[in-house]
C-alpha cells in the first residue's frame, strides 16, 4: 500500500516538475520575442529611413485567422479528452495538427509575396529582416508544437487516462501559448508596417 502511495505521490511531483519546465520554456520564449520587439523599435526609432516600408502579405492575416480556429479545436479536443471520449479527442487534434500545417503553409507563402516584393532577409533595411526573423522564429516553435500534437495523438489509446488528460493538458497550454504568441506577433508587425 505505501510502495502504491509512493509511486503516485513520485508521478505527482514529475507532473508539477514537467508543468513548470513548460512555463518556464514559455517564459523564455516570451522574453526572447520581446528582446525582439525592442530590437526592431530600436532600429526603427533611429532614423525616418528605416522601418518594413511594405504592406504585409494577406497571407499572414489568413495564418492569424487559421491559428485562432486552431486553438479552438485544440480546446475542443482537450475537452474531449476530459470527458473521456478518445474518438472525438482525436478527430479535434488531428484537425488542429492540420490547422497547424495550414498555417505553415501559408507562413512560407507570406515569404514568398515579400521575396516577390523585393523584400528579402539580407539587405540594407534591417526592420524588413526582422519580419523574417519573427516569422521563423515562431514556426520554429510551431514545428515543436506540431510534435507535440503527434505524441497527443499517439498518446490517446497507448496512455492510461490520466497520463492522456496530462499529456493533453501540456499540449493544450503549450498550443495556447503559441496561438497567443503569434497573434501578438502580427499584431506588432501590422502597427509597425
Amino acid at each position: 500500500m505505501l510502495d502504491i502511495q509512493a509511486q503516485t505521490d513520485e508521478k505527482l511531483v514529475q507532473r508539477k516538475a514537467q508543468k513548470f519546465n513548460l512555463w518556464l520554456g514559455m517564459l523564455g520564449m516570451f522574453m526572447m520575442f520581446a528582446a525582439l520587439s525592442s530590437g526592431f523599435i530600436v532600429y526603427t526609432a533611429s532614423g525616418v529611413d528605416k522601418g518594413i516600408k511594405t504592406l504585409l502579405p494577406n497571407a499572414l492575416l489568413y495564418s492569424t485567422l487559421v491559428i485562432v480556429v486552431s486553438s479552438l479545436t485544440m480546446f475542443l479536443a482537450h475537452r474531449s479528452a476530459k470527458n473521456g471520449e478518445p474518438s472525438k479527442q482525436r478527430l479535434f487534434l488531428i484537425a488542429t495538427f492540420i490547422l497547424g500545417v495550414v498555417f505553415f503553409a501559408l507562413q512560407v507563402h507570406a515569404w514568398n509575396v515579400l521575396i516577390d516584393r523585393g523584400v528579402y532577409f539580407v539587405n540594407n533595411n534591417a526592420s524588413q529582416s526582422f519580419v523574417y526573423v519573427f516569422i521563423w522564429m515562431h514556426l520554429a516553435h510551431i514545428i515543436a508544437g506540431l510534435i507535440v500534437l503527434i505524441g497527443a495523438i499517439i498518446g490517446i489509446n497507448k496512455l492510461p487516462k490520466d497520463g492522456n488528460l496530462f499529456r493533453m493538458d501540456l499540449a493544450s497550454i503549450f498550443w495556447h501559448f503559441l496561438d497567443l504568441l503569434w497573434i501578438y506577433i502580427y499584431v506588432f508587425l501590422l502597427l509597425n508596417q
